[in-house]
This record gives C-alpha cells, structure tokens and sequence, in this order.
C-alpha cells in the first residue's frame, strides 16, 4: 500500500496527531502588521477626504433649482425660502443646442413663489399699475412704473412676456397641451411674444424639451429623494418584518431543520409559481388597452419606470424569466434529492452548534450595523464630494460678441470691458465647477472614496466570518459539549481576530476589493464603449468581465475559508489560504457536492424571506390593496421603497443565513482536519459526534463518482485503528 505523502504530496501534508491541540490556538501573535498599518492609514485617509468634502461640499446644488445668480430658490432660513419656483424670462432661448452642452438655458432665471397663470405683455400691462404690480413678481428688483419699457427691456429687468405655466420639477413651465391636433399655451395656438409679433405655441416645444433633457437627470434624483423621504419610515418597517421574519426561519431551523428545510423548499416554489400567475394576470388585463402592445425597443428609455408597467412585454418578460428560474430550481432539486437529504442532515448538526453558540444568532445584528455605518458614510461623502464644486458664471449674449461663453464674475460686470464691448450681454450662472487644485482632483477623491468603501465594507464582512469561524471551531474542537465549550465564544473569536488579526482581515479584504474596482472600471468602459462598433474591442471586454467575475468568486471562496484557519491556528493569511486550499483539494469530491448543495438550500431561504417581503411591500406602496389606499404614501416612482425593501431584505435575510453558513464551513474543515488528525480510536478518539461522522463518511463512500482507489484506500487506512500495540 502506498505511502500517505505518495499521495498527499501533490496537495500538501495532512495534519498529524497531537495530543494538546484543543481548538482555536489561544497563545498567538499579531498577524500581517505591514497590511494592519497600511490600512489604517489608509482610514485616516478616508476621514480626511470625508472631513475635506463635507467643508466643501453643499447638497442644496442637487436638492434646490439655481437661480441666474447662484442663490437656492425655496432654501429655508434665506429671503428665497417662500420663493421655491424657478421662473425663465424666455424659455425660448432654452431651444439654442448650447444648451445641452452648457447644461443652463441663456436667460435670466430667477426665483418666485408661483407660476403666472395668465398671458401678459410688459408693454400692454405698463400702463396698468394693478397689473403691473402682478407682472413685478416676475421682474428683478427696483422695476417701477415710472421707468420706461425700452429702458426694462434693454436692461433686462423684466421678462417682454409673461405666458400661464405649471411647476415641473420646481421649475415653471408653459403649459403646453393639444387642441384638434394642434399645440396650444394655456387655451390659445398663439400667443404674442412681447414684440409684438405673434408667435406659434409649437415654437416653445424645443425651449422646453431642452430645458427638460437638462434637468432629466435632477428631476428623477430629486423625486427619488422626494420619495425616500414620504416613505422611509415604511421601509425601515419592511426592514424589521424581514429581520423578523429572518430571526423566525433562523430560530425554527434551529429545532425543526428538516421540516424547515421542505418547507422552504415548497413555499418558494410556490411564490414563484404566484408571480407567474400575477404575471399572466397582469398581462392579460392589459388584453385591448391603447397603447400597451408597444414593444419595449419602440418605447425607449423612460425615466417614469411605470410606464412599462403599462406595456404587455413588460410582463411577458417578467413571467418567461420566472418561469425559467422556476424550471431550474425544479431541476435542481429533482437531481440533487439524494445529495439535499445529506445536506438537511448536515445542517441538522449545524442547528446544534448554534445552539450551543446561541449568541451567534445575533452577530449579524452587529455586521448589518457597521455595513449600515460604511454605507452611510460612502454615500454622505460621495454626495458632499459631488456637490463641492463652485458656481460658474458664462457671459450670454444676444447679439455677436467676443467674450460669448466667457467666464465672469457677476458682481462687477456691469463695469467690466466686457459689458462696455458687449452691452447686449448678461453674466448668468452656467454650472458647478471650478479651477482649484482640489476640483482638479475631484474625480480621484470619487475614486479613493469608492475603493475604500469596498475594503472598509468587505473588512466588516471578513471579521463577521472570521468571528463566526472561530466560534464554531470552538464547539467543534470541544471534546466533551457543552462542558469544553469556552465561555462566550463568540466574544474570545471577536476579540482574537481584531487584537491579532487585523493586519489579516485587511490583507484578504484588499485583494477582493481590488477584483470589485477593477470590475467597476470594466462596467464603466462598457458603458462608454456602448455606441462603439469595434467587435474585438467588446469581444475583449465581455471575456475580461467574465473572468474577473470568476475570480471574485473563487477569492471570495478562498478567502472564507483561510478566515477559519486564521481563527483555529493563528496563522497569517498567506498560509492560512494555502492550507485551506490543500485541505479542501484532498476533499475536493465533497466540497463540489455536499458543501455547495447546503449553500443551494440556504439561498432558497433567503429567497423565500425576500419574495415574501417583496409581495407584502409591492401590494402596500402600489396600493393594489384597498385596506392600504389610505395608510400608503403617494409617491412618484413607488418601486423606488420597493426596489429598496427587497435589496435591504435580502442583505437581511443573507445576514441571518451566513450564520448558517459560516457554521457548515466551519464544521466541514473541521471534520476534514480531524479526520487527518485522529483514527476513531480510544487514544485518538474523533471530535465530530457520531451522526456529523455518519453522514460525511457515509456520503463519501457511497459516492458513485467518488476519488480513486488509491485515495479511498490511504483514507480507509488512516480511519482504522493502526495497530494492536496502538489500542493497547
């Protein structure tokens, strides 16, 4: 028979016996310091640009129309607080191509507390001081009768007209509309432009699409915003009946495993099978309506996401895609029932490990928090960073001018060279920007701001693992449960990894938010290269994702793993990694069968948790239900709190569920190494109950697609007694 490194040597040595190894090694040192230090600097760099952006930065940009002055319209706290309308002077002037280009129509735009809701032309309304005073609202200050039309007019102090306009988006529009097929303002075709010519209503239909393709962006940022705050006590509800609802599947597991697990597996089956038939319900009702057979390619990009609701392809779509998945999921469990009574099985001994750990249920509590920390605080900072630029002034000109689009400084234009050569001109506020050294470098504090948000995010993650593996390791390597079992074993793990491994934790974080920037960086090239039409170039580009895609994952893998040896050996995270990928070669048939099964039937859970949120939040915020008509709050886009709830649930629920996870993986390396470690006999007795050794084992070899002969036998070997002289 051969020798056991004849056969281990290609995947390392495999531990040998001793007799002190109790568990987690408890006499350890600091691991991967160079890293720990880089990444705290690197945390303190990450303040600083945080500390840097909220001095300079200023959210009102995004949340408050502009004025032609710079000032917010509406701010609370300034004499524009009751003025929170934008008002053009000639939204006409919005219809020049420079506008898309310059992001600011060339007029004088200033703030009013409403819209005008009738026709007015300065020069009828002059002679009338009752209307005139109306017109002044719309006027700059100090217009008065006695000052003469030409004079207001050349100095630019009041709109020539004033035309009946809605607010959109905080900004006044005309009110344009269709009458026999014609284009109207207000309830003419016509109206008079100030000038005494009359002028089509279909002429303000440029000003006014380029005004609006300006501000697409904003308006649906700002009733995102708008939305989140009519809505964001009812999706921390959503959140705390998914954390509920989560805890309860994590409770039940733990005494009713195997009946929890079918259930699962049923219910979502049948949620699905729910959204294939709402599906089907919706796209059937939609049967004759006008304009619902429009293909999704004629529509186009909409920035009012329920505007597809109201098409049939829509749903179609929806439902083939569930049905797909729900085909797959049927599949799946029709050829991996065998291998699924196994892992119901292993999950069973998980259930008993957690409950021996019971305060591990809560460790994700502590994890959701701190990601909750860095998400709030990547978001407050990428927001300050973005709005941190200053207010540009351009020169706009109504006739032929040298210093067109020139920058200047309203505050001593009107006596500036360039006012005296081009009298016609104004100094309008044209956008943020600016020509400092810290605005030159903006994009590269964007950039710092996302990468650190990957690692501080992915840390928080690592030491939840590491934490979790450690305490798990310390049940298993209990030799006598509960007795062995260390008090509060999730703290001592807690507290082991952050004194002696944060060098660690930092190190295997890094090389995965490396992988995730670059990923970033290849969606961001893709999306710029849509309109190209180099073939290779996007051939080239589709295989980098996918193989950065593979590699996240297998780093992820990876990574799980050397945490549960970092936690038992106190090894750094180099040698930790190798030795878990050699452990995990010499098992390599169970990993890609039993351990990833288990990982198969906990998604399932998630994925009924978050398909059970999703259906209560989407009859609530829709108002589809007419017991919450009047308790659900109107919004503009009500997928926004859905789409929210549903993300938010499913971060939950996979929370709760890594517990689950963590503990299988712990358990399975466990058994691996003890496995290597002992024989099963009275001087090296296993540490795995009897059960976790019947199924694993058992699994093994009855295996059809099993290792080598050669394998099974070195295995066969080192599980039997050695020898007489040994057991005496």
């Amino acid at each position: 028979m051969p020798e056991e490194g004849e056969f281990y040597g290609k995947h390392g040595q495999p531990r040998k016996y001793d007799p002190t190894f109790k568990g987690p090694i408890q006499n350890r040192g600091c691991t991967d310091i160079v890293c720990c230090i880089f990444f705290i600097l690197a945390v303190l760099g990450y303040i600083a640009v945080g500390i840097l952006a909220w001095s300079q930065g200023d959210p009102r940009k995004v949340i408050y129309p502009t004025d032609s002055r710079g000032q917010f319209c509406g701010q609370a706290g300034t004499p524009l607080e009751n003025k929170q309308f934008l008002f053009y002077f000639n939204i006409m002037k919005c219809a020049s191509p420079m506008v898309l280009l310059e992001f600011q129509c060339p007029t004088t735009q200033m703030c009013v507390e409403s819209c005008p809701d009738k026709f007015m032309t300065l020069v009828k309304v002059h002679s009338n001081q009752k209307d005139f005073d109306y017109y002044k609202n719309f006027c700059k200050e100090g217009v008065t009768s006695s000052m003469g039309v030409p004079q207001i007019l050349s100095e630019g102090l009041c709109p020539a007209m004033l035309m009946p306009s809605k607010p959109f988006t905080r900004r006044c529009f005309p009110s344009l509309g269709m009458k026999g097929g014609v284009i109207t303002v207000g309830n003419s075709s016509t109206f008079e432009d100030g000038t005494g010519k009359i002028r089509n209503a279909k002429d303000l239909v440029d000003g006014v699409k380029n005004a609006t393709v300006v501000i697409e962006a904003r308006q649906v940022v700002m009733k995102i915003f708008e939305d989140y705050t009519q809505s964001w006590y009812w999706i921390i509800i959503g959140l705390v009946i998914a954390m509920l609802t989560s805890l309860l599947f994590i409770v039940l597991l733990r005494f009713l495993a195997g009946i929890m697990i079918w259930v699962m597996i049923a219910m979502v089956i049948l949620v699905i099978g729910y959204g294939i038939f709402h599906c089907y319900m919706e796209y059937a009702s939609l049967k004759g309506e006008p304009g619902a057979n429009v293909t999704l390619q004629e529509l186009g990009f909409q920035t009012d996401l329920s505007v597809y609701l109201q098409i049939r392809d829509t749903w179609l779509a929806f439902m083939i895609i569930l049905a797909i998945v729900d085909v797959i999921i049927i599949l799946l469990l029709i050829f991996l029932r065998k291998r699924i009574l196994i892992a119901v099985a292993l999950i069973k001994e998980s259930s008993k490990a957690i409950g021996h750990v019971m305060c591990s249920l809560l460790y994700p509590l502590i994890t959701f928090f701190l990601l909750v920390l860095v998400i709030a605080y990547w978001a407050v900072t990428a927001v300050f960073l973005s709005t941190s630029n200053e207010p540009i002034y351009k020169v706009f000109n109504e006739t032929a001018c040298e210093y067109s689009r020139a920058t200047c400084n309203p505050a001593n234009y009107s006596t500036s060279p360039m006012k005296t050569q081009c009298p016609n001109s104004q100094c309008l506020f044209a956008f943020y920007g600016g020509e400092t050294a810290y605005h030159k470098y903006l994009i590269g504090l964007q950039f710092y701001n996302v990468f650190l948000f990957f690692w501080c995010a992915n840390f928080v993650t690592a030491l939840g693992q590491m934490t979790l593996a450690g305490a798990f390791a310390s049940y298993y390597w209990a030799f006598s449960k509960p007795a062995d079992i260390p008090a509060f074993p999730v703290f001592s793990a807690m507290g082991r990894a952050l004194r002696y491994h944060t060098g660690t934790l930092a190190f295997g974080s890094l090389i995965l938010s490396i992988i995730q920037i670059i990923r970033v960086l290849l969606e961001y090239l893709d999306h710029k290269l849509k309109g190209a039409q180099n073939k290779f170039a996007k051939f080239l580009l589709c295989c980098l994702k996918c193989c950065f895609w593979c590699l996240e994952k297998f780093v992820k893998f990876l990574n799980r793993n050397a945490y549960i040896m970092v936690a038992i050996y106190g090894k750094n995270f180099c040698t930790s990694a190798r030795d878990a990928f050699f452990l995990l070669m010499r098992n390599m048939i169970r990993v890609a069968v039993l351990d990833k099964v288990t990982d198969f039937l906990l998604f399932l859970g998630k994925l009924l948790i978050v398909g059970l949120v999703g259906v209560f939040a989407f009859f609530f915020f829709s108002g589809r239900v007419k017991a919450f008509e009047n308790t659900a709050p109107h919004l503009h886009y009500y997928w926004v709190p859905i789409l929210t709830v549903v993300i938010g649930s499913y971060l939950i629920a996979h929370g709760f569920f890594s517990v689950y996870a963590m503990c299988v993986d712990t358990l399975f390396l466990c058994f691996c190494e003890d496995l290597e470690r002992n024989d099963g006999s009275a001087a090296r007795p296993y540490y795995m109950s009897s059960t976790l050794h019947e199924i694993l084992w058992k699994d093994k070899a009855e295996d059809p697609s099993g290792s080598s002969a050669l394998q099974q036998e070195a295995e066969d070997d080192r599980i039997k007694p050695q020898t007489e002289d040994d057991n005496a």
